[in-house]
């Protein structure tokens, strides 16, 4: 199709200014520059935007290939510091298959912001989980060490203290919510839909995947090698690294400008105007999972098992090491689950 023509031009362009400097601020222009080359003005995504100031991009339908058979040796050709073990993980990604999606939807460009969460609170009178339940939730301690805690986790929690307003470090109220559960996610869909009258969902795992490959069939959206993602996206580097050293040889050797999360739309967009797919926070999608999801999936629409007691999250965060921020790479929460690197993204069904 010319949408997939044009999203294979912008892909290897993509590829190609990574090379680009990406220390200095204005490095990171390079791709934005780029994609309006590749694809023309003429192919502007349309951008819709609702009652809480979100903006939602329409991704076409079409198919695309989900999931991956990449062997641990042929992932150790990209990420040669990561052992056996953690390579031979990722069993849950196979076999890559193609999906149709048959019907158009409108992706929210940017994840759900602090300032977007508030005005649905304030508007609602919702009340989040981590406050609800008076566990609260995780967050950054400098002082805090994993290793004298039973998980060993990377975080602080959980904790009353830490919520959905305080993650243990400042953010903006452009910068991505973190703290929110599944549940607190489908609320706020049930609400807005009830405001909007259409109707607003989490993406299913296969749509989230479908627009965070964006017409690409790499590792990443612009190619294969992890050091391009800090043109594209917030994941761990040298600049999240100053914080946990012990994890010093697990970041990228570079800097993307940012130790915690940025503000939305800090990085390029894919060939779909979606910002942040990979890298900054989290995002919950609708399916619960399984492991052998794949094996069994119906070609067109895919919509995960039927039951479960976890619910899959995608696109890794701005701690996540570059291996889990791979467009197919698959993990999981309980829906209760608040995390410090957990938010929100969300969709609309269009009119037909």
């Amino acid at each position: 199709s010319t949408f997939h023509c044009a999203a294979r031009r912008w892909a290897a362009l993509l590829a190609w200014s990574t090379v680009m400097p990406v220390t200095m601020r204005w490095g990171r222009c390079w791709p934005m520059f780029l994609l309006f080359c590749a694809l023309g003005a003429q192919a502007a995504p349309e951008v819709v935007e609702n009652s809480l100031g979100m903006k939602f991009v329409r991704i076409p339908a079409g198919d695309f290939t989900m999931g991956s058979d990449a062997t641990p040796a042929d992932l150790a050709k990209h990420f040669p510091h990561y052992d056996a073990v953690r390579l031979g993980k990722i069993d849950d990604e196979a076999p890559a298959h193609r999906v149709h999606i048959s019907r158009a939807f409108y992706l929210g460009q940017h994840e759900v912001t602090v300032g977007q969460f508030r005005r649905y609170l304030q508007q609602s009178g919702a009340v989040p989980e981590s406050i609800a339940d008076h566990t609260g939730g995780y967050g950054y301690n400098p002082d805090y060490d994993p290793d004298k805690t039973v998980r060993g986790d990377a975080f602080e929690g959980r904790d009353p203290k830490y919520s959905w307003t305080n993650p243990g470090f400042r953010q903006g109220d452009d910068e991505p919510v973190v703290n929110v559960s599944w549940n607190d996610a489908v609320a706020m869909a049930k609400w807005l839909s009830a405001k909007e009258g259409r109707r607003y969902r989490l993406p299913t795992e296969a749509e989230w995947e479908y627009a965070c490959r964006a017409g690409s069939d790499t590792t990443f959206p612009n190619g294969d090698d992890p050091q391009g993602l800090l043109a594209i996206a917030n994941t761990f580097d040298a600049d999240a690294a100053v914080n946990w050293p012990r994890w010093q040889e697990w970041a990228l050797p570079g800097h993307d400008g940012y130790a915690f999360t940025s503000p939305a739309g800090s990085f390029a967009p894919n060939a779909f105007g979606v910002y942040d797919m990979l890298g900054n926070v989290w995002e919950w999608v609708g399916d619960w999972y399984g492991a052998d999801t794949y094996a069994h999936a119906p070609a067109a629409d895919p919509t995960g098992p039927a039951s479960g007691s976890r619910y899959v999250r995608r696109g890794g965060a701005w701690h996540s090491w570059s291996l889990y921020a791979r467009c197919g790479f698959r993990n999981w929460n309980p829906p209760e689950s608040r995390y410090t690197l957990l938010g929100i993204r969300l969709l609309y069904e269009a009119d037909h």
